[in-house]
Order: C-alpha cells, then structure tokens, then sequence
C-alpha cells in the first residue's frame, strides 16, 4: 500500500514539476493564443467569402476552349477562300515503275489542263537514267515550261505491292501540292496503267457544279474472312527499311481485332477534296496517324487507309461517294488483279460513264482508239478550249493557250453528269460508310 501511494506522490510532482518549468510556458502560451487567432479568422471567412462559381463539367466546355477548334476555323476558312472560284482545279499524282516512263508521259499529257496541278513519281526500282529522261522530258516541254505546273519528284521511293509505302508516297505527293500550290481543289491518283475516258474539260466542267466537300472513294465495312484474314495479319513491308524491292513478309503473329474503330476498305484509287487531305496530313485530333501507324502493317493498306479514317471521322464520313471514279474489269471469280482493257471493252468503259479506266498495256490500240474517238487528242494533249491555235497543215492547236477558264465540255461531261446524278441520289448517299 505505501509502494501504491508513493508511485502515486511520485506521478503527481513529477507533473507538477514539468508545468512549473517555466522554460515550457513560453511557447505553450504561444501556441495557444495563435491556434485561437487562426480559429476566429476561420470563422470569420467562412461567414464573409463569397462562395465560388462550380466547375463545368468536361462534356459541357465549349469548343472555344481547345485548339482544335481554331484549327477547324483556319482550315475552314482557307477552304472557303480556294473555293471562290466558280471552276475547280484538279491535282494529279501519276505514279509508275521501272518501265514506265513512257507511259507516265502519254498519260500526263492525255489529262493535261493549264488548270491542274501534276506531279509524277517514278519508284526507286527505276534506273537513275530513266528518272532523268522524264524530267527532262517534263522540262523540255514548251506548255509545261510556260505554265509550270507539272513537277516530277526527284525523291524516289520504293512501293510495295499490298504494302504502305504506296500510301507514304501518296502523302508525300499530297504535302509537296499543299506545300507548292494553294490552287486546288480535289486529288487524282493515277498510275502509269491508267487511262482517261473524257477531256479535261468535260471533267472540270462537271466539278465545278458539285460541293467541294464531296469525295469519291469506294467504300465498304470490313468484314467476314477479309476482316479476320486482314485485321489479324502483320505484315512487315521491306521497301520501309531496304533499298531493294522485295515482296512483304508475315510473322507468325496475330494481333486483335480493333474494337475503338471500324475498318472499311475499297479501290485504292480515289479523288479526294484538299480538306479532307488537309485534315489527314495535319490532322488535329492525331486518328490519321494513328491509322498510318496502325496500317503500316496491314495487308494491303492502300485500300483501307484513307476509307478508314474517312469513315470514322464525324466532320467527313457524309461527303464520302461510293465509287472510285474508274472502269475496272473484274474477272469472275475476282481474281488478284483486273484484266487488262483491249478493243473489246471499249464499249463498256464508254456505257460505264466513268471518266478513268485501268489497266491498259503498254501502247494497246485502245488507247489510239480511246484518243480519237474520246478525247479529239491529234498532238500532245487532249482537245480543250485553251487549245486556241490553228489545226491547219497538222498543226497542233494547243502550241497556242488561251484562257484556262474557259471550257468545251463534250459527250464526255453528259456521261459523268448522269453518274453523278446517280451516286448523289439519297439512296445510294444513306449507305455510305456503313
């Protein structure tokens, strides 16, 4: 019991003794007087501060906030302003391969109009000296001279059958005419084995009273066994990395399904407006790159990249137009690549009133036919009305230019009228991108 009491006497002084140490009062008092002063001035700002605004949710902001929409504008204004002219201008791209040069020319000069634009490619798989002799050939030509709107591209690349380096080149082509030319209106992919159906002017003529916005790209959903024998596949394409063509290799892996967009696919061939193109080299929402880096390895990506990103694009997926603009013939059941045109088709490109057909021989009779009888070519370039000099003693009427404004549309414009009439028409257009 005296131990109890003691511990407790004990207890008592000791913390007696630790508040008498006036070397703690000091800074006890302290604390205290200053954890009352931050209590009253809580209180106090808690009664007078007038209560702040709630943050808006994300999915309310306007789109002012974001530079996304002052990209829009921008390009939406550049649109406007290159589509005050009432006749449109076109831009080319005429890629061919080793061989090909010739024929590259012959079709040059078959859609030529002082109007368009045009570049040509020749792939790294032709020889130096061929690359050379077309450039001189673009250079040593009078009209192209004058005008200068034909540029051949001194870069060559290497393109890959079923592989992306037809679509780097085609991008290449589409930043070199956004970089080089502000005066245009739609893009034409052609290649070497390409031929036209129309004059210029019958082409340009029927543009000019379409929207600007309107592209013609064949386009369907991927699916069934093209989309598990595609979508699954990896490819590696050699011409990325190698200075030798070779065909695409497949690994053995597998990759899933993309479940965050839809894939489409169509011809490889399209006319595509400068916005649409404008949006996938600039693209502000980053989804065409994103294509590009998902179809570098997908089996043949020149038909699904741009209708891919096209179709699942909110502010273009409507201006899409099922058709690719060409005659093609389809052996039956299809086989890896068309039959090539002769005589005997020509009625059937003339009935499809489609204004390009593919693929043609080199130097087939049909061209001769199709020149004659199709564009009125007598000398380098198809009849049109900037063609004003004199025919006699076999001269050749487009060593003189007149205005590029002015047009002669032929049978050739009344055909693509009526197919267009037709692709617009709301049943074809509510099937679109679907």
């Amino acid at each position: 019991m005296k131990k109890v009491y003691r511990k407790v006497v004990w207890i008592r002084h000791s913390g007696f003794r630790v508040f008498r140490d006036r070397k703690w009062m000091f800074p006890f008092l302290a604390s205290l007087v200053l954890s009352v002063t931050l209590l009253i001035y809580a209180g106090f700002e808690t009664t007078y501060v007038e209560e702040e605004e709630p943050l808006l949710p994300f999915h309310n902001l306007s789109e002012e906030y974001f530079v996304e929409s002052h990209l829009r504008k921008s390009l939406n204004a550049n649109r406007s302003s290159n589509s005050s002219e009432v006749l449109p201008r076109l831009a080319y791209l005429i890629s061919g391969t080793k061989g090909d040069s010739h024929r590259m020319m012959r079709t040059l000069q078959a859609v030529y109009h002082p109007r368009n634009q045009y570049v040509l490619h020749l792939d790294l798989e032709a020889p130096p000296k061929e690359r050379l002799e077309l450039a001189m050939s673009v250079k040593s030509d009078p009209t192209f001279l004058q005008v200068e709107n034909v540029r051949v591209m001194s870069q060559s690349n290497l393109v890959t059958y079923k592989g992306p380096t037809m679509i780097a080149c085609t991008l290449q082509a589409v930043a070199v005419l956004l970089k080089e030319s502000l005066d245009w209106d739609w893009f034409i992919n052609l290649s070497a084995s390409d031929y036209p159906l129309m004059t210029q002017d019958d082409l340009l003529y029927v543009f000019s009273n379409l929207s600007r916005n309107v592209n013609f790209i064949e386009n369907m959903k991927l699916t069934g066994w093209k989309l598990n024998q595609r979508a699954k596949s990896i490819i590696i394409d050699p011409g990325l990395y190698l200075s030798k063509k070779t065909e695409i290799a497949w690994t053995t892996q597998h990759r899933s399904i993309p479940t965050s967009f839809n894939l489409f696919t169509g011809s490889a061939w399209v006319v595509l407006t400068r916005s649409f193109l404008e949006y996938s080299i600039l693209g502000w929402d980053n989804f065409p790159r994103t294509m590009l880096m998902y179809y570098t390895n997908f089996v043949s990506s020149p038909e699904g990249y741009f209708h891919t990103v096209i179709c699942n694009t909110e502010e273009f997926k409507t201006t899409a137009i099922g058709h690719d603009l060409h005659y093609i013939s389809w052996g039956y059941p299809p086989k890896q690549h068309p039959n090539s045109l002769s005589m005997k088709d020509f009625d059937k490109m003339v009935t499809s009133k489609a204004p390009f057909a593919r693929k043609f021989h080199k130097n087939d009779p049909v061209l001769d036919k199709i020149d004659k009888e199709l564009l009125g070519r007598t000398h380098r370039f198809s009849s049109g009305a900037w063609c004003v000099g004199s025919s006699e003693n076999g001269s050749d009427p487009c060593s003189v230019r007149g205005e590029d404004s002015v047009l002669r549309p032929g049978p050739g414009a009344e055909r693509l009228k009526e197919l267009v009439q037709t692709l617009l028409s709301d049943e074809l257009r509510s099937k679109q991108c679907s």
